[in-house]
């Protein structure tokens, strides 16, 4: 099985940055996707951004394109989001998650693996 463990959230003020990492342990080499997603208070929880764990293909949702940047670090099995020009608006609990099959996957329902969360919150 694979395991997920976020770290890097915190609070921060408005127009400020955070990195966010998913440290993969257990079967990584089952894992072919990961994926942000986040969920703010009293909404659902929504996709952020993906890649692709061999190729470092990635897609992000419009509301973070520019802002966000999703990288990984194959060797430390660890994927991060970069997180610029924070705005109120991001707060939210940030989960990564993984696909465990081929393919390029942007639903929730997709995701066979979650960590826990880490809470992003902006003030302004």
């Amino acid at each position: 099985q694979v395991q997920l463990v976020e770290s890097g959230g915190g609070l921060v003020q408005a127009g400020g940055s955070l990195r966010l990492s998913c440290a993969a342990s257990g079967r990584t080499f089952s894992v072919y996707t990961m994926g942000w997603f986040r969920q703010a208070p009293g909404k659902e929880r929504e996709f952020v951004a993906r890649i692709s764990w061999t190729g470092g293909n990635t897609f992000y949702t419009n509301s973070v394109k520019g802002r966000f940047t999703i990288s990984r670090d194959n060797a430390k099995n660890t994927v991060y989001l970069q997180m610029n020009s924070l705005k109120s608006e991001d707060t939210a609990v940030y989960y990564c998650a993984a696909v465990l099959r081929p393919g390029i996957f942007t639903r929730e329902r997709d995701y066979d693996i979650w960590g826990q969360g880490t809470q992003v919150t902006v003030s302004s």
